[in-house]
């Protein structure tokens, strides 16, 4: 395989007629790394993606891989290759010619490019099936396919749109485990696009939150678990409850702020002038269904949901300016203190649970 490279998007849009799909973004992917391109229908993460692919012009901007800047590359010219979500397999041919379709464009000999189809196919565990058509394959099968014939060019990132949206959730697990034993197995960069947290959080090394075209956030899974940039990736993670008010005070490294309910709540942070807006983030799984008490911050809110989860359940409250105040409590907390829709209930956090949170 050939080596990986690091990708560097500098200052790159994408407009179409008066709309701009992606905003000057910047980012670089390190070399070998599993990025994970995340975001909402239309934040601008597939056109990213076709633009590395060179499958879409850029607007303004430049795109290198590695030393050399591709921009205005061919897609076969760049050292990538792209996995589409619909496979795109040739209905007419078997598996082998289907994986050796790119090198028979480029010349190579059919002996030669049959031997490689073959290497590719049990690299995917699929050679038992080679003299077979994509008809008579499920669904992970013809995955596993699409998967030998973007990898046989020898690319230095493989770049994947929404691979796993059309399989079942069982093989969608499957095959997760196999897309990142698959990327550490060839070393190469893997760029993939998806709109499941649970998948980014599941594969990548680095996971990037789109929103309307530009970048909220771009970290490690765990930062971005932990520690949301901003009230749109606490949202969209769906691991943060957020609140909205106006600082009240701002000393000893902690903010206060109220909500326009009237309640105040406090953040450890600093660089907040008082009066200005602020977002707090406090994580769904450190709320308690008990009153606040000396140590701990809070409010009353009214329960508008409950689902049960099997080891965790999800009871959503109404209050302090929220109306999906969302509280995880494990099975064992919640069944030995239920509560029922309608019912008012204390919820408090310590301030340690609590993150404050960027404006874009």
């Amino acid at each position: 395989m050939s080596k990986a490279a690091e990708i560097d998007i500098a200052s790159v849009s994408k407009v179409y007629g008066a709309t701009t799909a992606v905003h000057a973004i910047s980012l670089k992917i390190p070399a070998g790394s599993y990025c994970c391109f995340l975001g909402p229908s239309g934040c601008g993460k597939t056109s990213t993606l076709r633009m590395i692919a060179g499958h879409e012009s850029i607007s303004s901007g430049d795109i290198r891989l590695g030393n050399t800047v591709v921009t205005d590359f061919p897609p076969a010219k760049r050292g990538t290759a792209m996995m589409f979500q619909s496979y795109a397999l040739f209905p007419h041919l078997d598996l082998i010619d289907n994986v050796a379709f790119s090198l028979k464009m480029k010349g190579v000999g059919k002996d030669e490019r049959r031997a490689k189809a073959l290497e590719m196919l049990k690299l995917m565990q699929m050679e038992a099936y080679a003299t077979r058509r994509p008809a008579q394959l499920s669904g992970g099968q013809q995955q596993r396919v699409a998967l030998a014939r973007a990898l046989i060019t020898d690319p230095e990132a493989l770049l994947l749109d929404e691979p796993l949206s059309a399989l079942d959730p069982f093989l969608k697990i499957r095959m997760r485990a196999e897309l990142k034993k698959l990327q550490k197995t060839l070393g190469i960069t893997f760029v993939h696009v998806t709109h499941s947290q649970e998948e980014a959080m599941a594969l990548a090394d680095m996971i990037v939150v789109m929103n309307d075209g530009k970048i909220e956030q771009a970290a490690a899974p765990r930062q971005v678990f932990e520690r949301p940039a901003t009230a749109f990736v606490a949202r969209f993670m769906g691991d943060h409850n957020v609140l909205s008010g106006r600082v009240v005070s701002a000393e000893g490294g902690v903010i206060t702020l109220k909500v326009p309910e009237g309640q105040t709540f406090s953040v450890r942070g600093k660089g907040r002038k008082v009066g200005e807006p602020v977002d707090i983030g406090i994580r769904t799984d450190r709320v308690r269904l008990e009153a606040p008490a000396e140590k701990t911050l809070g409010f009353h809110g009214v329960v508008s949901n409950i689902e049960y989860r099997g080891a965790s359940v999800k009871i959503t409250a109404i209050g302090a300016g929220s109306d999906d105040f969302t509280v995880i409590a494990s099975d064992g907390d919640y069944f030995a203190k239920p509560v029922s829709i309608g019912d008012a209930v204390s919820l408090s956090w310590t301030l340690e649970d609590a993150v404050l949170l960027g404006r874009p």
